[in-house]
Protein backbone atom coordinates (compact mmCIF):
# COMPACT_ATOMS: atom_id res chain seq x y z
CA UNK A 1 0.00 0.00 0.00
CA UNK A 2 3.07 2.58 0.77
CA UNK A 3 4.41 1.89 -2.68
CA UNK A 4 1.21 2.19 -4.10
CA UNK A 5 0.13 5.72 -2.28
CA UNK A 6 3.95 6.74 -3.50
CA UNK A 7 2.96 6.18 -7.01
CA UNK A 8 -0.32 7.58 -6.83
CA UNK A 9 1.29 10.86 -4.66
CA UNK A 10 4.03 11.33 -7.32
CA UNK A 11 1.83 10.86 -10.34
CA UNK A 12 -0.97 13.53 -8.77
CA UNK A 13 2.19 15.99 -8.71
CA UNK A 14 1.65 16.44 -12.11
CA UNK A 15 2.93 14.43 -15.20
CA UNK A 16 2.85 14.60 -19.46
CA UNK A 17 2.88 12.44 -22.15
CA UNK A 18 5.54 12.12 -25.08
CA UNK A 19 3.76 9.27 -27.83
CA UNK A 20 6.19 7.13 -29.23
CA UNK A 21 3.61 5.27 -31.66
CA UNK A 22 3.05 6.47 -35.38
CA UNK A 23 -0.32 6.75 -36.21
CA UNK A 24 -2.20 4.26 -38.37
CA UNK A 25 -3.83 5.34 -41.57
CA UNK A 26 -4.72 3.89 -45.25
CA UNK A 27 -1.50 4.20 -47.26
CA UNK A 28 1.08 4.38 -44.70
CA UNK A 29 4.63 2.44 -45.38
CA UNK A 30 3.92 -1.59 -44.17
CA UNK A 31 6.52 -4.36 -44.92
CA UNK A 32 6.00 -6.39 -47.79
CA UNK A 33 5.46 -9.41 -45.48
CA UNK A 34 2.38 -8.01 -44.39
CA UNK A 35 -1.21 -6.10 -45.16
CA UNK A 36 -1.41 -2.66 -45.29
CA UNK A 37 -4.69 -1.04 -43.27
CA UNK A 38 -7.58 0.05 -44.12
CA UNK A 39 -10.26 2.22 -42.57
CA UNK A 40 -14.35 2.12 -43.48
CA UNK A 41 -17.12 3.80 -42.39
CA UNK A 42 -19.93 1.48 -42.02
CA UNK A 43 -22.41 4.04 -40.45
CA UNK A 44 -21.94 7.56 -40.66
CA UNK A 45 -23.80 10.83 -38.46
CA UNK A 46 -27.52 11.20 -40.60
CA UNK A 47 -27.96 7.25 -41.67
CA UNK A 48 -29.88 6.78 -38.89
CA UNK A 49 -31.15 9.67 -36.53
CA UNK A 50 -32.97 8.73 -33.56
CA UNK A 51 -36.22 10.27 -31.90
CA UNK A 52 -34.12 12.56 -29.73
CA UNK A 53 -32.39 13.36 -32.24
CA UNK A 54 -28.50 11.80 -31.76
CA UNK A 55 -26.64 9.88 -34.53
CA UNK A 56 -23.61 7.65 -34.82
CA UNK A 57 -20.74 6.65 -36.67
CA UNK A 58 -18.71 3.33 -36.68
CA UNK A 59 -16.09 1.82 -38.71
CA UNK A 60 -14.87 -1.39 -39.62
CA UNK A 61 -10.79 -1.91 -39.43
CA UNK A 62 -8.96 -4.15 -41.30
CA UNK A 63 -5.40 -4.28 -40.70
CA UNK A 64 -2.54 -6.65 -39.55
CA UNK A 65 -0.81 -7.63 -36.59
CA UNK A 66 2.76 -6.36 -37.29
CA UNK A 67 1.29 -2.99 -39.19
CA UNK A 68 2.11 0.15 -38.29
CA UNK A 69 3.37 0.67 -34.12
CA UNK A 70 3.43 -2.70 -32.93
CA UNK A 71 4.62 -5.35 -30.44
CA UNK A 72 6.02 -8.50 -32.10
CA UNK A 73 4.97 -11.71 -29.76
CA UNK A 74 7.54 -14.34 -29.43
CA UNK A 75 5.32 -16.34 -31.77
CA UNK A 76 6.51 -14.30 -34.40
CA UNK A 77 9.98 -15.79 -34.84
CA UNK A 78 10.93 -19.69 -35.00
CA UNK A 79 14.41 -21.09 -35.41
CA UNK A 80 15.17 -24.59 -36.87
CA UNK A 81 11.08 -25.38 -36.16
CA UNK A 82 11.48 -23.75 -32.28
CA UNK A 83 10.28 -20.86 -30.84
CA UNK A 84 11.63 -18.88 -27.68
CA UNK A 85 12.66 -21.80 -24.74
CA UNK A 86 13.14 -24.70 -27.26
CA UNK A 87 9.45 -25.25 -27.81
CA UNK A 88 8.41 -26.62 -31.12
CA UNK A 89 6.03 -25.04 -32.89
CA UNK A 90 4.15 -27.90 -33.56
CA UNK A 91 3.41 -27.93 -30.06
CA UNK A 92 2.97 -24.06 -29.42
CA UNK A 93 0.77 -24.28 -32.41
CA UNK A 94 -2.70 -26.18 -32.20
CA UNK A 95 -6.28 -25.98 -32.94
CA UNK A 96 -5.78 -23.26 -35.42
CA UNK A 97 -3.42 -20.94 -33.48
CA UNK A 98 -0.84 -19.92 -30.92
CA UNK A 99 -1.45 -21.97 -27.42
CA UNK A 100 1.87 -20.47 -26.13
CA UNK A 101 3.74 -17.09 -27.01
CA UNK A 102 1.35 -15.79 -28.26
CA UNK A 103 1.08 -11.92 -27.84
CA UNK A 104 -1.94 -12.46 -25.39
CA UNK A 105 0.57 -13.54 -22.92
CA UNK A 106 2.80 -10.65 -23.09
CA UNK A 107 2.13 -8.89 -19.31
CA UNK A 108 1.32 -5.29 -20.32
CA UNK A 109 4.33 -3.47 -19.02
CA UNK A 110 5.45 -0.34 -16.90
CA UNK A 111 8.94 0.12 -16.64
CA UNK A 112 12.03 2.81 -16.81
CA UNK A 113 12.63 3.40 -20.64
CA UNK A 114 15.74 4.08 -21.39
CA UNK A 115 16.42 6.24 -25.10
CA UNK A 116 18.91 6.14 -26.91
CA UNK A 117 19.49 8.71 -30.14
CA UNK A 118 21.90 6.78 -32.04
CA UNK A 119 21.70 9.99 -34.72
CA UNK A 120 22.01 12.79 -32.02
CA UNK A 121 25.19 10.85 -30.89
CA UNK A 122 26.98 11.15 -34.25
CA UNK A 123 25.56 14.69 -34.61
CA UNK A 124 23.19 13.53 -36.96
CA UNK A 125 19.53 14.01 -37.89
CA UNK A 126 19.21 10.54 -39.46
CA UNK A 127 21.60 7.55 -39.71
CA UNK A 128 22.49 6.62 -43.70
CA UNK A 129 20.99 4.11 -44.98
CA UNK A 130 22.10 0.60 -44.45
CA UNK A 131 23.77 1.84 -41.36
CA UNK A 132 24.60 -1.18 -38.61
CA UNK A 133 24.26 0.05 -35.15
CA UNK A 134 26.74 -2.03 -33.09
CA UNK A 135 27.48 -2.20 -29.88
CA UNK A 136 29.42 0.78 -29.47
CA UNK A 137 26.82 3.06 -31.20
CA UNK A 138 24.90 2.33 -28.09
CA UNK A 139 28.00 2.55 -25.51
CA UNK A 140 28.39 5.84 -26.42
CA UNK A 141 24.59 6.81 -26.52
CA UNK A 142 24.33 5.68 -22.92
CA UNK A 143 27.12 7.70 -22.39
CA UNK A 144 25.75 10.91 -24.35
CA UNK A 145 22.72 10.48 -22.39
CA UNK A 146 24.35 9.67 -18.51
CA UNK A 147 22.44 6.49 -18.07
CA UNK A 148 23.20 2.72 -17.77
CA UNK A 149 20.73 0.16 -18.86
CA UNK A 150 19.40 -2.09 -15.90
CA UNK A 151 17.70 -5.06 -16.00
CA UNK A 152 14.05 -4.77 -16.68
CA UNK A 153 14.57 -1.70 -18.52
CA UNK A 154 12.83 -0.90 -22.08
CA UNK A 155 15.50 0.31 -24.65
CA UNK A 156 14.03 2.20 -27.42
CA UNK A 157 16.46 3.17 -30.29
CA UNK A 158 16.13 5.91 -32.27
CA UNK A 159 17.06 5.35 -35.54
CA UNK A 160 15.61 9.03 -37.25
CA UNK A 161 14.33 6.62 -40.35
CA UNK A 162 10.43 7.47 -38.60
CA UNK A 163 11.27 10.84 -40.62
CA UNK A 164 10.47 8.55 -43.76
CA UNK A 165 7.03 7.24 -42.48
CA UNK A 166 5.15 10.29 -43.60
CA UNK A 167 7.04 10.86 -46.75
CA UNK A 168 9.24 8.50 -48.74
CA UNK A 169 7.63 5.02 -48.54
CA UNK A 170 10.59 3.10 -50.90
CA UNK A 171 13.32 4.63 -48.75
CA UNK A 172 11.13 4.05 -45.50
CA UNK A 173 11.10 0.17 -46.15
CA UNK A 174 15.02 0.33 -47.74
CA UNK A 175 14.47 -2.86 -49.83
CA UNK A 176 16.78 -0.97 -52.61
CA UNK A 177 18.71 0.80 -50.30
CA UNK A 178 18.84 -1.06 -46.96
CA UNK A 179 17.36 0.49 -42.97
CA UNK A 180 20.04 1.38 -40.23
CA UNK A 181 19.36 -0.63 -37.32
CA UNK A 182 21.07 -2.81 -34.72
CA UNK A 183 23.09 -5.42 -35.61
CA UNK A 184 22.70 -9.15 -33.61
CA UNK A 185 25.84 -8.32 -31.79
CA UNK A 186 24.25 -5.03 -30.71
CA UNK A 187 21.25 -6.93 -29.81
CA UNK A 188 22.54 -9.43 -27.59
CA UNK A 189 24.66 -6.77 -26.00
CA UNK A 190 21.19 -5.54 -25.03
CA UNK A 191 19.76 -9.47 -24.21
CA UNK A 192 22.96 -9.69 -21.69
CA UNK A 193 21.43 -6.45 -19.93
CA UNK A 194 18.46 -8.26 -19.10
CA UNK A 195 16.29 -6.03 -20.35
CA UNK A 196 12.69 -6.49 -20.54
CA UNK A 197 11.70 -4.94 -24.26
CA UNK A 198 13.30 -3.14 -26.84
CA UNK A 199 11.93 -1.37 -29.70
CA UNK A 200 13.07 1.32 -33.16
CA UNK A 201 11.58 3.58 -35.46
CA UNK A 202 12.29 1.38 -38.44
CA UNK A 203 10.17 -1.46 -40.42
CA UNK A 204 12.16 -4.36 -38.32
CA UNK A 205 14.19 -4.17 -35.74
CA UNK A 206 17.22 -4.92 -37.50
CA UNK A 207 20.40 -3.63 -39.80
CA UNK A 208 19.36 -4.42 -43.61
CA UNK A 209 22.12 -3.83 -46.05
CA UNK A 210 21.42 -2.56 -49.29
CA UNK A 211 19.54 -4.79 -51.43
CA UNK A 212 19.10 -7.57 -48.70
CA UNK A 213 15.78 -6.59 -48.12
CA UNK A 214 13.84 -9.26 -44.82
CA UNK A 215 15.71 -11.88 -46.09
CA UNK A 216 17.48 -12.39 -42.79
CA UNK A 217 16.69 -11.22 -39.60
CA UNK A 218 19.84 -12.02 -36.94
CA UNK A 219 17.97 -9.64 -34.30
CA UNK A 220 14.64 -10.94 -34.44
CA UNK A 221 16.34 -14.07 -33.97
CA UNK A 222 18.70 -13.00 -30.15
CA UNK A 223 15.84 -11.03 -29.19
CA UNK A 224 12.67 -13.44 -29.33
CA UNK A 225 14.33 -16.87 -30.12
CA UNK A 226 17.32 -16.66 -27.72
CA UNK A 227 16.42 -14.37 -25.16
CA UNK A 228 12.60 -14.22 -24.85
CA UNK A 229 12.43 -10.23 -25.22
CA UNK A 230 9.72 -8.57 -27.36
CA UNK A 231 10.39 -6.21 -29.73
CA UNK A 232 8.33 -2.67 -30.87
CA UNK A 233 8.42 -1.68 -34.39
CA UNK A 234 7.45 1.63 -36.69
CA UNK A 235 7.98 3.55 -33.33
CA UNK A 236 7.61 7.47 -33.93
CA UNK A 237 10.67 8.90 -31.95
CA UNK A 238 11.16 12.65 -33.11
CA UNK A 239 9.11 14.39 -30.71
CA UNK A 240 11.51 12.35 -28.09
CA UNK A 241 14.46 13.39 -30.05
CA UNK A 242 13.59 16.87 -30.05
CA UNK A 243 12.75 16.63 -26.08
CA UNK A 244 15.86 15.40 -25.67
CA UNK A 245 14.34 12.18 -24.07
CA UNK A 246 17.11 10.19 -21.95
CA UNK A 247 14.96 8.26 -19.20
CA UNK A 248 11.38 8.55 -18.48
CA UNK A 249 8.25 6.00 -17.12
CA UNK A 250 7.62 4.04 -20.06
CA UNK A 251 4.01 2.53 -20.54
CA UNK A 252 3.24 -0.71 -23.06
CA UNK A 253 0.13 -2.69 -23.14
CA UNK A 254 -0.43 -4.38 -26.77
CA UNK A 255 -4.06 -6.33 -27.78
CA UNK A 256 -4.78 -9.13 -25.85
CA UNK A 257 -5.14 -11.10 -29.00
CA UNK A 258 -5.74 -14.70 -28.30
CA UNK A 259 -2.95 -16.48 -29.83
CA UNK A 260 -1.59 -13.08 -32.21
CA UNK A 261 1.93 -13.08 -33.44
CA UNK A 262 2.00 -9.30 -32.75
CA UNK A 263 -0.43 -6.45 -31.76
CA UNK A 264 -0.38 -2.75 -32.71
CA UNK A 265 0.48 -1.11 -30.04
CA UNK A 266 0.86 2.60 -28.64
CA UNK A 267 3.70 2.79 -26.31
CA UNK A 268 4.06 6.40 -24.18
CA UNK A 269 6.77 7.81 -21.84
CA UNK A 270 5.55 9.29 -18.69
CA UNK A 271 7.54 12.47 -17.61
CA UNK A 272 7.16 14.83 -14.76
CA UNK A 273 6.58 18.03 -15.10
CA UNK A 274 10.01 19.49 -15.03
CA UNK A 275 10.88 16.49 -17.77
CA UNK A 276 12.33 14.25 -15.45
Amino acid sequence: MTSTRALIDAISGGTRVVDLAQPMHAGMPTSPNHPGFRLSYLRRHGDMVRPDGASAANEIIVTGGHVGTHTDALAHVSFKGYLHGDVPVTEAFQNGRFISHGIDQFTPLVTRGIFLDIPATLNQEILPAGYPIEVADLERACERAQVEIKPRDAVIVRTGWGQHFSGDHDAYLGQVHGVPGPTASAARWLADKGISVTGADSTAYEHIPAGKGHSELPAHNVLLVESGINIIEHMGLEQASKEKLTEFMFVLAPLNILGGTGSPTRPIAVLGDNGS
